[in-house]
């Protein structure tokens, strides 16, 4: 039982607060008070929460209508519990803002709450950064996928005979497809490496129907793609720099030696979940939170659907295509991979996969260890890779005789 304890009920426009306090002979008294939306507002807001000294100050979780009060408590001091609006309605009780405020407050009194996983201020701050370039590669994949179907439309099959429709060879020859080039003149932009043949390639270019409207359009995506990988690359150096400002450059580090993560997906992985891992308690709880554990719905003994519930949906983003590449990697992830897929199929192999390595990268970030994999000795296969070019550059050098 707390004995001071204050609930508030956010609005975009208005904050309704109540304040339960538990006076030294036993009496308990109800303080009320409603507040604006403005920066004034929650100014008054925090400096009657800190006039009251209370033990626990909770809020719902309420869009992100939360984030300024609770900003300026932070500010004054106090740290306040987000708790999820489900666990509250889950215990019937009246519905009006100000009835709201005081049963938040007298379920937090009775310790019936828990406060929400909190990233620290400059974290937060870099969540902007990092989302927001999430949905520029979403955006960029749509604006690939149209280019595509669009150059289908027209005739073009040049999907078919190259592996990546935006590689640089692939980009130049649709470039100049664009500029009304001819395809002799298309084809001479080839680049040797691709595996299909001269005369697949001359075929795939050939088009029914490139109208000047096609033109058009695929000049307007292909202007926008760019605009959009130049888009991409300045959040990208604006994220990594501030995270290597911020002392971030060591946990980045050992995330990006488990199988399947690179540089940038450590990067956003670490600014949502953090790097301090005794807030979550365990790593049950983080995939918990996450959302990417089974569900936990048994009745008489029977288990329900164990559908995964609600969670942090940029997390499980991340996650699911961290498994896809590591899936394919060479390490004991793609054994698990391979072993559930028989079973499950792949959606749900992937979704248990990202389970897993959320739970290895739980104990690399607690235990502050790189990742060891079970079955691939790294530093060994990196020697034998690489030994004899190594030992065609000491020779051409004169570090070691050529007949060694």
């Amino acid at each position: 039982m707390y004995k001071r304890v204050i609930g508030l009920d956010v609005h975009q426009a208005q904050i309704s607060g109540c304040a339960i306090v538990e006076q030294a002979d036993g009496t308990v008294s109800v303080e009320r008070h409603e507040f604006g939306g403005f920066k004034r507002d929650r100014k008054a807001l925090a400096e009657w929460a800190h006039s009251i000294s209370p033990d626990v100050v909770v809020m719902e979780s309420t869009g992100i209508y939360w984030k300024s009060p609770f900003a300026a408590l932070e500010s004054v001091g106090i740290i306040a519990w987000v708790v999820n609006a489900r666990h509250v309605k889950a215990v019937p009780g009246r519905k009006t803002d100000v009835a709201d405020a005081q049963w938040l407050a007298t379920l937090a009194r009775a310790g019936l709450l828990r406060a929400s996983f909190i990233a620290k201020a400059d974290l937060r701050s870099l969540r902007h950064i990092a989302r927001h370039r999430q949905k520029l590669g979403g955006m960029l994949a749509s604006e690939k996928n149209r280019l595509h179907k669009l150059l289908t439309d027209a005739g073009i099959r040049l999907g078919v005979v190259v592996s990546d429709l935006h590689g640089q060879s692939a980009r130049a020859m649709v470039k100049a497809l664009i500029a009304g080039k001819s395809v002799p003149e298309v084809l001479s932009l080839a680049s040797n490496r691709l595996r299909a043949s001269r005369e697949d390639i001359f075929e795939a270019l050939q088009a029914e129907e490139l109208t000047p409207a096609h033109r058009f359009v695929l000049t307007e995506i292909m202007v926008h793609i760019e605009e959009l990988e130049n888009r991409i690359a300045r959040f990208d150096a604006e994220l990594l720099r501030s995270l290597r400002d911020a002392g971030y450059g060591v946990p980045l580090q050992l995330l990006q030696t488990l199988p399947g993560i690179d540089l940038m997906g450590a990067a956003m992985l670490l600014v949502e979940i953090g790097v301090d891992m005794s807030v979550f308690g365990s790593a049950q709880r983080l995939a918990s939170w996450v959302g990417m554990c089974p569900g936990n719905n048994e009745s008489a003994g029977k288990r329900k659907s164990g559908r995964i519930r609600k969670g942090n949906a940029w997390v499980r983003r991340l996650l699911c295509e961290f498994a896809q590449a590591a899936g394919r990697s060479r390490c004991a992830l793609k054994d698990k991979f391979q072993a559930l897929n028989v079973r499950k199929g792949h959606k749900r192999s992937i979704v248990a996969l990202g389970h897993k390595m959320l739970r290895t990268i739980y104990a690399m970030l607690r235990k502050k260890t790189h990742y060891v994999d079970k079955t691939v000795d790294y530093e060994a296969l990196m020697v034998a890779r690489n030994a004899p070019r190594w030992l065609q550059m000491l020779v051409k050098h004169g570090y070691v005789p050529a007949h060694a």
